[in-house]
């Protein structure tokens, strides 16, 4: 697609969305019966409905139809913690793994519209299990399996589960990780969960109670490979995914079964620009919508074939990515900017030890990318010749919503760019009236799409207030954000975390991004503390390159850096330093417990478990207590 075909087909989306969105329904997805109406509702009414009397199978739409074309296709290409740890898995292969644990659900009692929680490390059955309830039209809600045993247990509960789908332990750099432990912890307090399947992943011996649990294989071996679709209709629930907060408690976004499934299809399709033959790899984990929407639901509506990796970026070394990319032939390569932060703070060697000619795309999701990080992501990984898509959307969202597209966006490192088709998004001020071009604000988006998310699981108040009620008509993201003149968006974070100086609003992410800019930085974050005189001061968490030695020279040639970058409005007054960062397990570095560290509240941090690093949190404060 060129600029052109993106311009023309863009003004069409919009200026004619039923039409469109009616067009793509019918282009990507296969339905057992055709919609009434396209959409129903609108951001006034704050209950849309997608493709009203619609019906289809998620399930059947990411398999079934595929088989005659793609039986033998490999669909998922899976790489174990371990370098030698693989298995392949095709199309047929996977449509009947899917259907037998589809039927093992149903002899469980599992129905329509039950809820089932899958606690499992990236392993194929984690993808087995999520197709195997859209098959039964049973609700799976995902939780990653680093987060804590109360963390499971809140959601547990809150989606009123009977089921729980888990392993026996978890690989992850080299570590095992006691998955049916925390299990059997959060089951302490969840007495309506009757059922516990068990994956044997490391065979390792673990608590197993006769009456309840019951091991995955087992199960599978007297199960049988037939098993038709449950046909749903296209507002019933896909799945519940948890995520945090602004005030640290996590809710549970409800997508629904064919505007969730509509809108993963084609952005993958456009954003990616999947071609057969094509080898697939996002690192994202299935705990988080990205695994959703852009490791399963998307790629396998599209017959792609996968790649799902067990382990991290660092293990055995630093160049464990590039050697998965050149030993699958990887042409398509998405991931989040702070695992490229993380292995660019290692220097080039990781990189240049492998060729990754097989690429052709690089894509990063999660937080915005700092532009020279960008700009090494393209010289260094790329080698200046794959394009790249740094992609802005959310869990609630359903898919991307502002991105270049491959062949039709001129690249700016560090901007989203563009809107994609159906997008209308807008910068507004305090008041919810559009700003002008450069000019920071809030941004929201004007026009209801297929992948939005239908409520907040047992609130939909929340939902409304959450979204609608600050700027009404629009869905008000809650990330700042400016436009440029050439249309180009730059996402500055979350609307809570703009600093405001002596009356000016500086963006983290433009304070972040001047820290990174300095060679010796790897990763920075910023979060604004009282200042009795300015309103607020810069207080600044840096981690360095590996090898650099920490020393008040460097504070200060940094805090000049930041000045010459940005301006004197923009010094830092404090700069701690640090080895990690707290972090979701989408990539996104949790300012709100950095806040509180820094303004010495953290004996109000909340549950810390959910991070995907928390045991970074107690170095946080023991350093903060050296910095004071």
């Amino acid at each position: 697609m060129n600029q052109a075909q993106y311009r023309d087909l863009y003004k069409f989306s919009i200026s004619q969305p039923d039409t469109f969105w009616a067009e793509q329904a019918e282009k990507f997805i296969s339905w057992h019966t055709r919609w009434q109406t396209v959409r129903q509702g609108d951001f006034t009414t704050n209950d849309m409905t997608w493709f009203a009397g619609g019906k289809l199978n998620a399930c059947y739409n990411c398999l079934d139809r595929h088989l005659g074309k793609r039986k033998d296709q490999t669909a998922i290409i899976w790489q174990g913690d371990e370098p030698d740890t693989e298995k392949h898995l095709t199309y047929g292969d996977l449509h009947k793994e899917v259907c037998r644990f589809a039927n093992v659900l149903k002899d469980l009692g599992v129905k329509k519209g039950d809820r089932v929680c899958i606690y499992l490390p990236m392993i194929p059955e984690a993808g087995i299990v999520m197709l195997a309830c859209a098959r039964i039209g049973a609700i799976h809600s995902v939780v990653f399996a680093g987060f804590s045993p109360d963390s499971l247990k809140t959601r547990i509960l809150d989606a009123d589960v009977k089921i729980v789908i888990t392993a026996d332990e978890g690989l992850r750099g080299g570590k095992t990780i006691p998955i049916k432990h925390n299990v059997d912890k959060a089951l302490e307090s969840c007495p309506d969960v009757k059922t516990v399947v068990v994956v044997k992943r490391t065979g390792k011996t673990v608590p197993f109670d006769a009456k309840r649990d019951k091991w995955y294989h087992e199960l599978m071996s007297k199960a049988n490979a037939d098993c038709m679709p449950e046909v749903m209709d296209a507002d019933d629930p896909l799945f519940i995914l948890y995520t945090s907060g602004s005030t640290g408690k996590p809710k549970g976004v409800l997508h629904t079964t064919g505007g969730y499934l509509v809108y993963a299809a084609i952005t993958f399709k456009y954003v990616f620009d999947y071609q057969d033959g094509d080898i697939y790899w996002c690192t994202a984990d299935v705990g988080w919508v990205t695994g959703h929407t852009y490791n399963i639901y998307g790629p396998l509506a599209n017959g792609a074939t996968i790649v799902l990796y067990e382990g991290t970026p660092s293990y055995p070394d630093f160049s464990r990515f590039w050697q998965i990319i050149d030993k699958y032939k990887v042409t398509i390569f998405y991931t989040a900017p702070t695992a490229i932060r993380a292995l660019r703070r290692e220097g080039d060697k990781w990189v240049t030890a492998t060729n990754r000619d097989s690429l052709k795309l690089l894509g990063t999701v999660g937080e915005p990318i700092n532009p020279n990080v960008c700009e090494w992501y393209y010289d260094v990984v790329g080698n200046k010749r794959c394009e790249v898509v740094d992609t802005w959307w959310q869990t609630e969202t359903g898919g991307i919503l502002i991105t270049p597209l491959p062949g039709a966006t001129p690249f700016k490192p560090g901007s989203a760019s563009w809107p994609l088709f159906g997008i209308v998004p807008a910068v507004v001020d305090d008041k919810g009236n559009e700003v002008e071009p450069d000019k920071a604000g809030r941004l929201v988006i004007k026009q209801p799409w297929p992948g939005l998310m239908k409520t907040i699981y047992k609130d939909h108040q929340r939902f409304v207030n959450n979204y609608f009620k600050d700027v009404p008509g629009c869905y008000l993201t809650g990330d700042g954000a400016r436009c440029d003149k050439d249309g180009y968006y730059w996402i500055a974070g979350r609307n809570d975390d703009v600093i405001k100086i002596s009356g000016h609003r500086i963006g983290t992410e433009e304070v972040e991004s001047a820290f990174t800019s300095h060679p010796a930085v790897s990763q920075a974050a910023v979060v604004g503390v009282a200042d009795e005189i300015k309103g607020q001061h810069i207080y600044a968490y840096i981690n360095t390159k590996a090898g650099v030695e920490h020393t008040d020279k460097l504070k200060q040639e940094l805090v000049q850096h930041v000045r010459d970058v940005i301006g004197p409005i923009a010094t830092p007054e404090v700069i701690q330093w640090t080895k990690d960062l707290p972090k979701t397990r989408s990539g996104k570095i949790m300012r709100r417990i950095l806040r509180k560290i820094a303004c010495g509240e953290d004996e109000s941090l909340g549950d810390t478990s959910t991070l995907a690093n928390p045991g970074v949190v107690e170095e946080l404060i023991a350093e903060h207590e050296k910095t004071k």
